[in-house]
This record gives C-alpha cells, sequence and structure tokens, in this order.
C-alpha cells in the first residue's frame, strides 16, 4: 500500500507530539528490565534516579512562582478576575470536582492494593497522624521568608505568589519592571524544567530499576490496575457526563448539537494530546454548538489552562496509588478533603506550565508529608493517562460553554439552539 506525503506529515505530528512521552515509558520500560534481570545489583542505579528527583524538587519552587505570580500581574481587560469569579467559575469548580468525587468513588469500589514495600520509619511516623489547628497553619503559611524555599512548604509558598502577583497588579506602572522581571523568571524557569524532563527516560528508568530490584514484578499488577480504574472511569464521564452536560445546557438538541461538532476537538487532544493545541479547533466547535462569541472568545481560552477535567481524574489516581504503595488508607475525610483541594490547585496550576503534572505530584506529595520515593510511581501514572485526561481536559470546555451560556443568556441560549 503506498504512503502518501499528508500519510507520513500526519506520523511525524504525531511522534513530535508523542515523542517525551514515548521516551519516558521506554526509558521506564527498559529500567523494570535491568530490574527484573540484575535483581539487587540494579539497586546501584539508585543514585541516579535521586538525581533526577531531587532536580526537579529544585526547580519546581521557583517555577511555580513565577508562573503564578507573573499569570495574575499579567491580567488586564477582559481577563480581570471579575470575569473569572462569576458563572465559569462555578461551572468550572463543579466539573472538575464532579471527576474528582466519580474517581474516588471508583477507587473505593476497586481498590489500589498496596504493592510495594515503604519506609516503615514513614508509616510509623505517620499511623497517628491528625490534621491539627498548627499544621493547617503550616500547611498555608510559614514564619520566616526563606522557609517559602521548601519544598515542604509549597501550598504557602503558591498562596505567597498569589499575593505577590495581585501586589504587583495594583502598584501599576510602579510595578512594570517588577512584571517583566516575574515574566522573565517564568520564561526561564519553564525552560529549566525542559532542559530537567529531558533527563527523565535515564532517572525514572533508574528508579524503576531500583525498584522493580527491591519489590519485584507485583509493581506491574499496581499500575495495570490503576491504569484500568483510571481510563474507565475517564471514558465513562466523558461518554455519560458530558451528555448529561449538554443535557442540561440545551435538552436532547444541546446533546445532539455538542456531540456532533465534537468529533474533531477530540481528534485533535488526543493526537497532539495538547489542550492548548486544541483550542481552535474548540473555538470553532463552541460557535458551531450556538454558543455566543462573547462566551467563545473568553471561556474556551481560558478553560485551555484554568479547566482540567481530566487532570482531576489523574489526580485522584496519583494519589491512591501512592497511598496503597505506602500502605496507608485513602478514606478519612480530611485526607479526602485535601485531596479535593489539591486537585482543584493542580487543575489550575499546571495549565502554564510544561509538564504541570508533575508539579502537582510535587505539591501533593508536599501536603501529605510523604518522602521523595513518592514522586515516581505517580509520575508513571500521570504519563500513562495523559492521553485521555487531555481528551477530557480539551473537550470539556466546549460544553462548559454550552452551560456558561445557558446560565448567564437563558432566552439567547434557547434562540440560538433552534
Amino acid at each position: 500500500m503506498a504512503i502518501f506525503p499528508a500519510d507520513t506529515h500526519r506520523m511525524d505530528n504525531w511522534l513530535k507530539n508523542y515523542k517525551g512521552m514515548i521516551w519516558l515509558i521506554t526509558g521506564i520500560i527498559i529500567g523494570s528490565i535491568a530490574g527484573v534481570v540484575f535483581g539487587k545489583e540494579a539497586e546501584v542505579l539508585k543514585p541516579i534516579g535521586d538525581i533526577f528527583l531531587n532536580l526537579l524538587f529544585v526547580a519546581v519552587i521557583p517555577l511555580v512562582f513565577f508562573c503564578i505570580s507573573s499569570a495574575i500581574a499579567n491580567l488586564h481587560g477582559e481577563q480581570k478576575l471579575s470575569r473569572i469569579m462569576t458563572v465559569m467559575t462555578g461551572v468550572f469548580l463543579s466539573t472538575v470536582i464532579i471527576a474528582a468525587l466519580l474517581t474516588i468513588l471508583a477507587v473505593w469500589l476497586f481498590p489500589i492494593h498496596q504493592a510495594a514495600g515503604t519506609s516503615q520509619q514513614f508509616l510509623t511516623d505517620q499511623t497517628n497522624k491528625k490534621l491539627t489547628g498548627d499544621q493547617v497553619t503550616q500547611l498555608f503559611t510559614t514564619g520566616e521568608f526563606f522557609q517559602l524555599l521548601s519544598r515542604k512548604n509549597m501550598m504557602a509558598m503558591i498562596i505567597f505568589a498569589i499575593i505577590t502577583g495581585f501586589g504587583t497588579l495594583r502598584a501599576g506602572e510602579h510595578g512594570l519592571v517588577f512584571n517583566r522581571f516575574l515574566n522573565a523568571g517564568s520564561e526561564v524557569f519553564k525552560n529549566v524544567f525542559i532542559l530537567i524532563m529531558k533527563l527523565g527516560p535515564i532517572g525514572l528508568g533508574a528508579y524503576f530499576a531500583y525498584q522493580v530490584a527491591v519489590f519485584g514484578p507485583s509493581l506491574f499488577g499496581t499500575y495495570a490496575h490503576t491504569m484500568g480504574i483510571g481510563y474507565g472511569v475517564s471514558i465513562f464521564y466523558y461518554a455519560v457526563f458530558f451528555s448529561i452536560y449538554a443535557f442540561i445546557a440545551g435538552g436532547v438538541k444541546g446533546v445532539k448539537k455538542y456531540w456532533r461538532n465534537n468529533i474533531i476537538p477530540s481528534a485533535t487532544a488526543v493526537g497532539t494530546c495538547s489542550s492548548i493545541a486544541t483550542i481552535p479547533a474548540n473555538l470553532a466547535a463552541a460557535k458551531a454548538m450556538g454558543v455566543s462569541t462573547t462566551i467563545v472568545g473568553i471561556t474556551i481560552p481560558l478553560g485551555g489552562t484554568l479547566h482540567k477535567e481530566g487532570s482531576s481524574i489523574s489526580s485522584i489516581l496519583k494519589i491512591a496509588v501512592v497511598f496503597a504503595m505506602f500502605g496507608k488508607g485513602f478514606n478519612s475525610p480530611e485526607t479526602v478533603l485535601l485531596a479535593l483541594g489539591m486537585t482543584i490547585l493542580v487543575s489550575i496550576v499546571e495549565g502554564g506550565i510544561p509538564n504541570g503534572g508533575y508539579v502537582g505530584e510535587l505539591l501533593f506529595i508536599s501536603a501529605y508529608g510523604f518522602p521523595p520515593e513518592a514522586l515516581p510511581p505517580a509520575i508513571i501514572v500521570g504519563t500513562l493517562i495523559d492521553p485521555v485526561a487531555t481528551l477530557l481536559n480539551a473537550t470539556g470546555d466546549t460544553v462548559s460553554a454550552m452551560l456558561i451560556n445557558r446560565f448567564t443568556d437563558k432566552e439567547d441560549w434557547l434562540s440560538r439552539l433552534n
């Protein structure tokens, strides 16, 4: 069969979009095979994995600070907070939380069992740990500025970054120089993070060689079980809940309009593995669904970075698998509430950051007090579920736009449906 230039071009684009993921998975597979073949001798590779993890931990603090503070400092015109904190905020938050709760339910119904040994000292320290007032204070604030630079205080650093962004915004012309500094810092550390992630196949490959050597092939069963939950929940949410949202927005007509125009955005999301790359297709699709030009122009671009239902599902899965591997129960009220809070933050923070999912992993590891060894399992779960997560992240924006149009201007919306 002849291969046409257009087919070759599409294949090249596919390889380009998935190249990073392919290399990462390849490194992990090679490392896992090395762990099986060489056994305990593969433990010598652990320092290589530790170096990679340490680089991530060091780079993530300035990266998140600059990205968040510069994003807020750059708010203007239609991007002002008053436009965000309305119906759109309610719709975005509601759908992200619903996706997270559905995943929590699935994890409870199909529990992820412990499959790896853990630090006994960590488990002993955590056994009777309760969330106290002092711990809440330490989670959201620090007593000294330098303590914000620790990954253990990442939540406090995020809050300080938000305040810094608004302070820069309020300073007006006097804050322009500092605003440029924040923008420059954001771009610099995005590229620093990209450079570090180029070491991912080697670093994670070495770490998984060590994990398989120490804990055995039972690790693979844990990941397969987790992927079954992740893909099952994601496909169910995509088919059922998006239909429910479209029905709420416009009844049967709304459902038909949504799915008739959601084919191209869905294919684009899976093909590019990027919510941002799907924005042009979403803009055209949302207009074809009848959403007003004003709401399309605001909701779709903002949704590309702030609204991520797939990341919500992925976040809960990462937390659940780490809890299982460290022998902890993922069912107490404070654990679930903190997980929901982490998920909302992850869905917002990761949008403007390359490999932003890793930032979310570092955030929940810090919040729950897990050791660095918790990061590799979370990374592999996030990597494996990324295609279907991107599908939800991207295509959820158009059905959200339909809901926003329905709740903000019902008469105009219904007339557009007809």
